[in-house]
């Protein structure tokens, strides 16, 4: 008898197995002594041996590589989530990030960037670009709404854009920080391929890019930190960044700059008050 306390990767392999619905995989439903899909039916949808995959749920043969996981996470149909479960229960660490190309954000998260009020904030993807944005991030960092898709990345801005490069007081220290964050996040998404083509064209326009990038130096994205920027209207404000993972989507990062005091959240406020119509 198997039993679930000293096995907890066969009980919950089993436990995802039999929920699963045969007629959804083409097998015939009918003279099933257990519901879901049989043993040998999982093991040929992850192209590993039935002998093998009974073993793993009796908890027999020892762990796991990473590449069989990924399949038998496939074949049972499980979710980001449950992927994550799968490689603690086997291999007491979570699956390296898969990188993903992002098709925007749900309208849950986008209520949740306006619901911030005076922290400007955006999510963007594990390759730096932003895929959504609150009123406030448009107001005092950038109107990512008027730029092309293509345009909407950081790197490009911060190295690129004439106006959003003016903004940072300390220009050097945030631009350092974003390369090495940047490095770090595409090597741990697996987005080297996708990101060449970027780096390539950063590197010829922007010498100071060219060099920080061959530094090779190596930050965290969640690192906190603390900037300043002019704002053409409001003046020197203070925010303080922090960044977040987003819950179901491993490929996106939300950052918010909460303002550093009362008076920098002032000068925000004051943004985004509607302009006055003068009294004729």
């Amino acid at each position: 008898m198997e039993h679930c306390d000293d096995n907890p990767l066969g009980a919950y392999l089993r436990d995802r197995r039999e929920k699963l619905d045969p007629a959804a995989f083409g097998y015939p439903p009918s003279r099933r002594r257990t519901p879901g899909l049989r043993r040998e039916e999982v093991a040929q949808r992850a192209n590993v041996s039935a002998t093998w995959y009974t073993w793993l749920e009796q908890g027999r043969g020892g762990a796991p590589s990473a590449e069989v996981l990924e399949r038998i996470a496939r074949a049972l149909m499980l979710s980001e989530a449950e992927r994550e479960h799968l490689f603690l229960l086997a291999l007491g660490r979570p699956p390296e990030v898969r990188y993903q190309t992002a098709e925007g954000v749900s309208p849950r998260l986008q209520r949740m960037l306006d619901a911030l009020g005076a922290c400007p904030a955006y999510i963007m993807t594990y390759t730096w670009d932003v895929v959504a944005w609150n009123r406030t991030a448009a107001l005092v960092l950038t109107d990512y709404g008027q730029l092309e898709p293509k345009q909407r990345n950081i790197l490009r801005l911060l190295f690129c854009h004439p106006h959003v490069r003016a903004k940072p007081q300390d220009w050097e220290s945030m631009a350092r920080f974003v390369v090495a964050a940047f490095r770090g996040d595409v090597v741990r998404a697996g987005a080297g391929g996708q990101v060449r083509e970027l780096v390539d064209e950063l590197s010829r326009s922007s010498p100071e890019f060219d060099a920080m990038w061959r530094e090779h130096d190596v930050r965290s994205v969640y690192d906190e930190r603390a900037k300043q920027i002019l704002h053409p209207q409001a003046g020197l404000i203070g925010l303080e960044y922090s960044a977040f993972a987003v819950n179901g989507r491993p490929d996106l990062c939300l950052v918010i700059f909460n303002p550093a005091t009362a008076e920098d959240a002032e000068r925000i406020q004051a943004l985004l008050q509607p302009p006055r119509v003068g009294v004729q």
